[in-house]
């Protein structure tokens, strides 16, 4: 009798795809001993976007977490998620820092290392499938699975043999997007299960309704393993149940033989976590059939309405869906999974949010066509090409082939914050963002993002804000207590605030122009003037010679002083918004008279980052 496996998502894709990533270590281990005993083929636990979400808003080190599961799992092999050459971060890695960081990760707990390539490039895995084979460990070569004018079953099938060779144990198909129907499924499993003699592993996310059906007809192909999420954070962006999975297969020659009565167990518990992170969820939770044409994963499509939702471009998203599918067909049809679902993502949102499509173009973009990914699916286009590099030379060679041995110079850099190799490799994905939390932990004050109750938000629920709280001013604290407010929408609104007890009235006009005291009367004797600076205090633009950035953000590089000279296209500044890394260049020509921003500076679009005046 055929048995088919499970590999349970919960801990990684599945509140990745509905909650961007944010549940906490805390929140994992109760429920453990329950996951343990399950029988599961592998927990997903690590990987993908967690190490990220660790860092930069969790305050969690990462490899802490997965020390305490392994210990918390110790039936269970723990799984990952690794992007082959990029690891965990979003640029490709030397070969010495990509063996460091297996062996490390499989000395740490984990057991599967599910290993993939944006570009589905095979050059880009096999130094990840040698270290993990080195390290004894189950390696996972993964089929990116996408659709295109150049992407067909013989593509894929040519791809999985050449996985075979390098050593895999096992043939994974991601189908990150939710892109696969039913028959096409049953015919791509069928050919690889024809062609390879290694067990095919398929994930699918069920944003097009289409997943669970998926599923089964790719086990009737002879899929041994399939990936599924407890029905608590399942379904929508995320991965067809697993209870309706098992439930579906119970009985049959498929059968999984998992308890269903034990997983209820555990869709209670998570049900109740997940309200916790309600602030989290995303917009776009349920059947999108609109990803069948612009391909955006699960994972991608809720960290992109968080985003938007933060820039207060929410209403933009599906201009945002919709520019997708072109930029992608600029760059030659990358299949849309992390890094190039970031590269594409942003670029499409800076497309929209410029007013012009490639006005502004991502130092990433500009990477990817340099061939520095791998080499792009089909041909890119040459007019964005030029634009964004120009007569650059493209590389046509494993892009680590150029890189020299990093891990001893990271060390060297990260000498001063980094207490362990743990800490050195963190420092490797995340630099900046490394530096920042080691400081913190060493410092011991290092303190998560909030999490918001519902009753700590206004009733709209549209923007969340403190509504008590004390701002220090001059080395003055005020307590201010907002007590009401106008309508919404109304080109001036007044709010009602208390401030040390006293009531105030303060009138803000839209776009971010609002009154405050010190100028004209306004006839009682209190005096007011509309404000001329930006939300950070910097100044509006009110010239060509202003440079502003399209999108809020933070600066990572000031590549000029006042008193330089710049001709118009130059980048002046750069910064990195939506995790990417944008130049921002010079409006004009003529001479830099003021830089308002420094390094780690947060900025946003209605202000003046820095002026430039006529020679």
């Amino acid at each position: 009798m055929a048995k088919v496996h499970v590999t349970e998502l919960v801990l990684r894709d599945g509140h990745q795809s509905l909650i961007a990533t944010r549940m906490r270590t805390e929140d994992m281990l109760p429920i453990c001993p329950k996951l343990d005993a399950i029988g599961f083929w592998s927990l997903e636990a690590w990987g993908g976007a967690t190490f990220d979400a660790c860092v930069r808003y969790l305050k969690e080190d990462p490899w802490e977490r997965l020390k305490k599961l392994r210990k918390a799992l110790p039936n269970t092999p723990i799984q990952m998620l690794l992007r082959g050459q990029n690891l965990l971060g979003y640029r490709h890695y030397s070969d010495d820092v990509v063996r460091a960081f297996v062996q490390q990760s499989a000395d740490s707990g984990v057991d599967v290392f599910r290993i993939f390539d944006a570009m589905n490039d095979a050059r880009n895995l096999r130094v990840s499938i040698e270290a993990v084979k080195k390290s004894g460990k189950h390696a996972e070569g993964t089929i990116s699975y996408t659709t295109s004018p150049v992407h067909d079953i013989a593509y894929f099938v040519a791809l999985a043999k050449e996985m075979e060779s390098m050593g895999a144990d096992t043939v994974a198909i991601k189908d990150m997007a939710g892109l696969l129907t039913p028959q096409v499924t049953y015919e791509l499993v069928k050919a690889l299960h024809a062609a390879v003699k290694l067990p095919i592993h398929l994930h699918s996310h069920a944003t097009s309704g289409l997943s669970a059906m998926c599923l089964l007809k790719g086990v009737e192909a002879g899929a041994s393993i399939i990936d599924t999420c407890n029905s608590s954070f399942g379904e929508g962006a995320s991965h067809p149940s697993t209870e309706s999975l098992v439930a579906a297969l119970q009985g049959t020659e498929y059968d999984t033989g998992l308890d269903l009565s034990a997983l209820q167990e555990i869709t209670a518990y998570f049900r109740e976590v997940r309200k916790k992170y309600w602030q989290f969820e995303s917009d776009f939770t349920g059947v999108d059939t609109r990803v069948l044409v612009n391909q955006v994963p699960g994972g991608m499509i809720s960290n992109l309405s968080n985003q938007l939702k933060e820039q207060g471009a929410l209403n933009r998203m599906d201009e945002v869906l919709a520019e997708i599918p072109r930029v992608r067909e600029d760059l030659g049809f990358p299949p849309l999974v992390t890094p190039t679902s970031q590269i594409v993502g942003t670029q499409a949102v800076l497309n929209v949010m410029t007013g012009a499509r490639y006005k502004s173009v991502t130092n990433e973009v500009k990477n990817y066509l340099l061939g520095q990914y791998g080499k792009a699916p089909a041909a890119v286009n040459p007019d964005v090409k030029n634009l964004a590099v120009g007569s650059s030379e493209v590389i046509t060679c494993r892009p680590a082939d150029l890189l020299e041995d990093e891990m001893d110079k990271l060390r060297a850099e990260s000498e001063n914050l980094a207490k362990s190799e743990e800490d050195v490799l963190t420092y490797a994905m995340f630099p900046d963002l490394a530096k920042t939390f080691l400081q913190e932990r060493n410092a011991g004050t290092l303190k998560p993002e909030p999490l918001l109750t519902k009753e700590a938000v206004t009733s709209s629920g549209a923007h969340y804000a403190p509504n008590e709280f004390k701002v220090t001013l001059h080395g003055e604290t005020f307590h201010i207590k907002l007590t009401g407010s106008g309508h919404q929408g109304e080109e001036q609104r007044p709010f009602y605030v208390s401030v040390d007890g006293v009531a105030e009235e303060v009138m803000v006009e839209t776009l971010s122009e609002i009154e405050v005291s010190g100028g004209k009367s306004n006839g009682n004797g209190k005096k007011k003037t509309t404000a001329s600076a930006g939300s950070n205090g910097r100044p509006r633009p009110t010239h060509s010679g202003c440079v502003t950035t399209a999108m809020p953000g933070t600066i990572v590089d000031v590549k000029v002083k006042a008193g330089d000279k710049v001709n118009a296209g130059d980048a002046v500044l750069v910064i990195e918004a939506m995790k990417m890394e944008n130049e921002i260049q010079a409006s004009k020509s003529g001479i830099v008279v003021a830089v308002h921003v420094a390094k780690g500076d947060s900025v946003t679009p209605d202000e003046s980052l820095l002026e430039i005046q006529p020679e």
